[in-house]
């Protein structure tokens, strides 16, 4: 039984397979983000889904692709963790972005893949191997039009008085703006960024109010111009896209990137369904 996972801040995608691609269960765990979690952390996460924990020992393999996993360091981390959990198998963590390039890029084409989800990447694929310019220092200094960036603008607009008032009032209906429960939750929870991101859903339903349009137009440049563009062929290959911010505000993503001359490519709201067709053709 071979085991993939699609793993950001906020949730891990799990698929078993055998060895034919034919789905033995799925399910959803809480995310598995190396960077922001401890082995006690991450084994509780595993522990908590019936599915996984009963079936560890059955795993043969497993695949993992997760936010947090672009350095060696974590990388070592976490295959250690599992190792010691899936006792079976054989581990393999890499980070998530080349589960969007898997999932969306034919076999050997070149193309930029990004992600943009609860957090944000970009990287180039020759077809072959991996490319990144920009080294990720995580959701504080860095993940440009991710969904914690989102809430973040949010906060701060509900925060300055400068969300309009009808708007305030319904997000005061859909969340929680005491100020000691976002606080405990920014610096006292595990997994700030995920909760940020819990408010992008707001964002994306009120994205034609001119409020929300302005910091939608400012992260979409932001990512453009710091990560897209760091690669010379950015205008020369398709530029492809995973994650929920990029599939809900394609619209709008198409739109900044046509200013550009970058051609759009294709544009996922998760790649772990595509994960299971290229486990199959490379077993």
């Amino acid at each position: 039984m071979k085991l993939l996972v699609d793993s950001g801040s906020t949730k891990a995608d799990w698929i078993a397979i055998d060895d034919n691609g034919k789905v033995l269960f799925t399910t959803q765990s809480l995310g598995l983000n190396p960077e922001v979690l401890d082995k006690k952390q991450i084994i509780d996460r595993l522990d908590d889904k019936f599915d996984i924990s009963h079936n560890k020992d059955k795993a043969t393999h497993l695949f993992f692709y997760g936010a947090g996993c672009g350095t060696d360091r974590m990388k070592i981390f976490l295959t250690e963790v599992f190792q010691n959990y899936f006792k079976n198998a054989v581990v393999v963590v890499h980070e998530d972005t080349y589960a969007a390039v898997y999932a969306t890029t034919p076999k050997e084409e070149e193309a930029i893949v990004c992600i943009l989800g609860t957090g944000s990447n970009c990287s180039y694929f020759d077809g072959k191997i991996l490319h990144q310019k920009v080294q990720s220092l995580g959701y504080i200094a860095m993940d440009d039009c991710s969904g914690n960036r989102f809430g973040r603008h949010l906060i701060r607009g509900y925060y300055f008085n400068k969300m309009p008032k009808e708007l305030a009032l319904e997000f005061e209906e859909e969340y929680n703006v005491d100020p000691d429960y976002i606080k405990q939750n920014l610096y006292k929870e595990p997994n700030p960024n995920a909760y940020l991101a819990t408010f992008a859903k707001f964002l994306i339903k009120h994205k034609d109010t001119e409020f929300c349009k302005q910091y939608i137009e400012m992260e979409l440049v932001d990512f453009v111009e710091n990560y897209i563009m760091q690669f010379e062929k950015c205008t020369s290959v398709p530029v492809h896209f995973v994650g929920s911010i990029a599939f809900y505000l394609k619209e709008e993503l198409t739109e900044v990137l046509n200013r550009y001359g970058i051609q759009i490519g294709n544009v996922l709201r998760r790649p772990i369904d595509g994960l299971i067709a290229y486990h199959v053709l490379n077993k």
